[in-house]
């Protein structure tokens, strides 16, 4: 059985190479659509000569759509400017055995040009400037982020082949919390998070969900960059390990018509002595426990909820979700342990925190929490007040909507004072391209929805 084993150290790789435990080292970083992208290495060459110099990939990764088609619009890479290199190096904090890879460890990595300037629009890039504005203030984010994904009978190619309709979901009624429900794919569950534990991350449960076949499975928090470095981990390893085993899960935002997969994602901050930041003081009177602090930080969120939701739900599939009744928000409003809302403030004293119920399960963790941050502190220095919360059902109040559309998001995001400021015009302009690529995509399909109703009746 497979234990957590923390990160390795490089002389730790260097034993294990030597030994022939490890023979394949993974370099990766994370694209704007939140996939691992990189190269697998000899794990010798990898010591003798990547370690130290880095390994280059063609910037047309961070500049093309989901199916990886090279298309207009990314100030950094088309073909005007000749689709040139950047350069990939490891981050050594990140280091990890792939124990559902035999032989194999993986390192992420960030994105720079040839001159060492960082590649601002990189995901993990925009995270660590936004970091770094909670580090001048002497404080570091907590996150947790709580993934949901369906898991279906059929392999990834019969899914593929059968154009992923009539697919057999593991399960075939609701299975929220049932424990009948996760025994039933219990070995596929079990060897998911064994081997998460052995690549290091810290393993909490799985339980069942609401839409047939629908789990997940929870880790344990940490600091902001560490979560969103595993997040991307755990959603590539769990598909790998699901093909390994002839199923397919997804992490789609909306699969069909019943509840999405969501990712909601809990932020808190702690001081440079490690006390809580959110929490209230003896100087504090609010009947709810929290900081002036986290009053702001909150209104933050509020404010600005609408115009950063193209962070937090990135393609056109992830404004399904946001149905009445269903679990997902469609309102800009915040409440106590209350589920009908977009902000849901949870825990008590030092485990106070907010969680973000906005994401989906196809968000880019580093994005989200980046926004989360860029939100917080625009909060704080303008010291917004905290409106009071929502004490009922946020679903029929006259709270703010969310975005209905991508469309709409992008509209928002490209107006954003807030958004330039705490990203700068090249991230902003980069992912709105992302966006516009995204929606023309859409709007040039033809789907199967539009053949059943027009191809005999209309």
């Amino acid at each position: 059985m497979w234990e957590r084993t923390p990160p390795l150290s490089i002389e730790e790789l260097r034993g294990l190479v030597d030994i022939g435990e490890i023979d394949t080292v993974v370099l990766a970083f994370t694209d704007m659509q939140g996939r691992l992208q990189g190269k697998r290495f000899a794990a010798r060459f990898f010591l003798d000569e990547v370690w130290r110099h880095g390994t280059e990939g063609c910037n047309y990764l961070l500049a093309v759509d989901t199916d990886m088609n090279t298309v207009d619009g990314y100030a950094m890479a088309s073909w005007e400017r000749g689709y040139g290199d950047f350069r990939m190096a490891g981050d050594p904090a990140t280091l990890r055995r792939v124990p559902w890879h035999p032989g194999t460890a993986m390192i992420t990595a960030d994105l720079a040009w040839h001159d060492g300037t960082p590649v601002a629009a990189s995901p993990r890039q925009i995270l660590r400037r936004q970091l770094d504005r909670l580090a001048e203030r002497g404080w570091t984010g907590h996150v947790g982020t709580e993934l949901e994904f369906m898991l279906f009978r059929d392999s990834y190619e019969q899914a593929w082949n059968a154009g992923y309709r009539d697919l057999t979901p593991a399960n075939q009624y609701n299975v929220d919390y049932s424990v009948l429900g996760t025994g039933r794919v219990e070995p596929l569950l079990r060897r998911i998070r064994n081997e998460m534990a052995g690549a290091g991350l810290v393993v909490e449960s799985a339980k069942g969900e609401c839409n047939l076949g629908q789990h997940e499975i929870a880790f344990r928090y940490a600091d902001a960059l560490t979560t969103c470095d595993q997040h991307v981990v755990y959603k590539t390893g769990a598909k790998e390990i699901a093909a390994q085993e002839g199923v397919a899960l997804t992490f789609m935002a909306k699969y069909d018509e019943r509840e999405g997969n969501s990712c909601h994602v809990h932020f808190s901050v702690r001081d440079a002595a490690g006390r809580p930041v959110f929490a209230a003081t003896d100087d504090d009177r609010d009947p709810h426990g929290m900081s002036e602090t986290m009053r702001h930080f909150l209104a933050g969120q509020l404010a600005t909820l609408r115009e950063l939701s193209l962070l937090h739900a990135p393609n056109i599939n992830s404004y399904k979700r946001f149905r009445a009744g269903s679990f997902a928000p469609t309102a800009v409003a915040w409440g106590l342990d209350n589920r009908t809302c977009a902000l849901r403030v949870v825990g008590h004293g030092p485990s106070l925190r907010l969680e973000n119920r906005l994401p989906g399960g196809d968000v880019n963790p580093y994005l989200a929490v980046a926004a989360m941050i860029a939100a917080g502190l625009h909060g704080v220095d303008q010291r917004l007040e905290l409106p009071p919360p929502c004490p009922g059902n946020a679903y029929t109040g006259d709270a703010e909507r969310v975005p209905a559309t991508l469309r709409d998001a992008a509209a928002l995001w490209r107006d954003s004072a807030v958004a330039r400021a705490a990203f700068g015009d090249e991230v902003v302009e980069h992912y709105l391209n992302m966006a516009r690529v995204e929606q023309d995509a859409h709007d040039s399909a033809v789907t199967d929805w539009e053949r059943f109703r027009s191809f005999e009746r209309l």
